[in-house]
């Protein structure tokens, strides 16, 4: 069987010495796949991904990623073995134009950056137009463009993406959720940290359910979906569909 490219084990991990948010946190990837990481609020799950890409330093339990042990180390050296991370907010360097944010996206690569910037610009065509506009005068959701394409930057074999559809209105929600399917359909593996639960299930090979900081439940997305547990606590609804 194939070996996971994310392995993450009984972690415990938060902002506060003695009060973590992760209780003993569990998830796998897999090559190419895209898992979604659902919950209510304050579950954990922007902090499992930000302790995945080396933000927070676990107390317990342990990281491995591409079979090699990543428990500790920092975000420029996760970086390095092919591991992105687009946070919710500050995704961007707003003063500088989106030609300039892609540059800086690659900041570890040593090599000639048009080809990165030609495939990111024909991924993005919205960002080719405006390449030299400046990123702070973009919309929601072409500034979530940016971010992406400034992780892609790196050709990433794991993409890590915290809440890209909040506050953007539902066509750019939709917009954005097309692009993420096309970057895994591509061979990226994704780890999508979602509110938009329902929505993001539907996209997701796998799911997991957080709550209080554990993994409470974890299935194919469909399942997940299909779930009158799942769907009466955490979907908004009291069936699944």
């Amino acid at each position: 069987m194939t070996s996971p490219i994310l392995d993450v084990q009984n972690v415990h991990a938060g902002y506060v010495k003695d009060l973590d948010i992760l209780q003993g946190a569990n998830m796998r990837v897999y090559p190419g796949e895209l898992v979604a990481i659902i919950g209510p609020n304050g579950a954990g799950k922007s902090t499992l991904a930000k302790t995945v890409f080396g933000l927070l330093t676990p107390h317990t339990g342990s990281i491995h990623f591409k079979g090699q042990n990543i428990t500790g180390l920092r975000s420029d050296q996760i970086v390095r073995q092919g591991m992105c991370y687009v946070p919710q907010i500050a995704n961007v360097f707003p003063s500088l134009s989106i030609e300039e944010n892609l540059e800086m996206g690659a900041f570890v690569r040593d090599e000639p950056l048009q080809p990165l910037k030609d495939e990111i610009y024909m991924r993005f065509p919205r960002l080719a137009e405006r390449r030299k506009q400046r990123a702070g005068t973009l919309s929601g959701g072409e500034r979530q463009m940016l971010a992406m394409g400034k992780a892609l930057m790196l050709k990433p074999s794991l993409l890590l993406l915290d809440e890209p559809s909040a506050a953007l209105s539902p066509i750019l929600v939709n917009s954005v959720f097309e692009q993420i399917r096309q970057i895994n359909r591509d061979g990226t593996a994704i780890v999508l940290v979602e509110q938009n639960a329902r929505k993001a299930l539907e996209m997701a090979d796998r799911g997991y359910v957080l709550e209080a900081g554990r993994d409470r439940f974890e299935g194919a997305g469909s399942e997940l979906l299909n779930n009158p547990k799942v769907a009466e606590l955490y979907l908004g609804a009291g069936k699944a569909h």
